[in-house]
């Protein structure tokens, strides 16, 4: 039985941002159409701030495979040392059940999470819209750059963060890795100014952004609020938006901006109006108007993962990457 290990630099070669957002397309489809098995991720919180370790189990129709991520969650840890979210990607073939891959879980993280956003971006976005603003300046932030690089042409871009020297940073080197001009904001409120595409990508647990500063048409990534009792962005902003998800269960339990919104009695359930999957596929409508705010909260699952290491393992056989252990 051989299994490939794939660091993350084979990761990062064999999954380019493009065509990441296509699989994605495919998988969230597939997520939306019940061809999964998608558990609800289990988290084990460790004492004190030490941090969290996330198990992520699934399995996905097409192609066939099944697998999990162990993922542990370390606040403190300080990208490109260490992320915050390290661990691995074991993935299983479906006939006989044998270990296929081993595959580095940060890489594949920072990019199918990033690229699912993308995807969200382009099906809800405004077609012309361009002036992006990012709110957080770790490896999310790098990583949905690119992904809004690659769904939308950019005309401005906007990057603020707590630590102003971390967001002057990541402007000089995002900028000259990308060729384009990133703008410092003092603060958040002057970052989405007027924006059209509003990245929230921070470890804040409480929120950040205020609905009353969004223009009309703006769309949302919310992703780096991940568990029940953290909120990126404000109630105000959850009302006023058109609220699209990843996977409706796991938001429904673990979704923090949704569940401060439910909780205090300015939404219903029905405001979540769907899985970005039914708006890949065509069931339900995403934009209605130019004006509307549209909003896509990420929280991440499994099915991502998958297709992911699925898709880096058939590229990384072709080309020989990889170790192959023999067990």
């Amino acid at each position: 039985m051989d299994i490939r290990v794939l660091r993350g630099a084979d990761v990062r070669e064999l999954l380019p941002m493009a065509e990441c957002v296509e699989l994605m397309h495919r998988t969230m489809i597939a997520v939306a159409e019940g061809r999964v098995v998608l558990p609800l991720r289990s988290v084990m919180v460790m004492p004190g701030d030490l941090g969290m370790l996330g198990n992520m189990p699934g399995y996905l129709a097409e192609p066939e495979c099944f697998g999990v991520k162990l993922v542990s969650l370390i606040p403190r840890n300080k990208p490109p040392l260490y992320s915050s979210h390290l661990g691995l990607v074991l993935l299983f073939e479906a006939e006989h059940g044998c270990p296929v891959a081993l595959l580095d879980a940060a890489e594949i993280t920072a990019i199918r999470t990033a690229a699912a956003s993308g995807l969200a971006t382009r099906l809800l976005s405004n077609p012309q819209a361009g002036d992006l603003a990012v709110l957080g300046a770790g490896e999310q932030a790098r990583s949905h750059l690119t992904a809004m690089l690659a769904v939308r042409t950019l005309h401005r871009v906007r990057i603020w963060s707590r630590d102003s020297a971390k967001a002057a940073e990541f402007a000089r080197v995002e900028g000259a890795r990308h060729h384009i001009s990133i703008e410092t904001a003092p603060t958040a409120r002057e970052a989405v100014a007027d924006a059209d595409i509003i990245c929230t990508v921070t470890k804040a647990r409480d929120p950040i952004l205020l609905g009353e500063w969004l223009a009309p048409g703006a769309h949302l990534n919310v992703v780096g609020s991940s568990i029940a009792s953290t909120a990126e962005i404000d109630t105000p902003a959850v009302v006023k938006s058109r609220f699209f998800v990843d996977y409706k269960e796991s938001t429904r339990n673990e979704g923090g901006e949704y569940l401060r919104a439910l909780t205090s009695g300015a939404i219903f359930a029905e405001h979540i109006l769907g899985e970005i999957g039914e708006v890949a596929n065509g069931s339900l409508v995403g934009r209605r108007s130019p004006s509307d705010i549209t909003l896509y909260k990420s929280l991440g699952i499994a099915p991502q993962d998958l297709a992911s290491a699925h898709y880096v393992l058939q590229k990384a056989r072709a080309a020989g990457i990889g170790q192959v252990i023999d067990f």
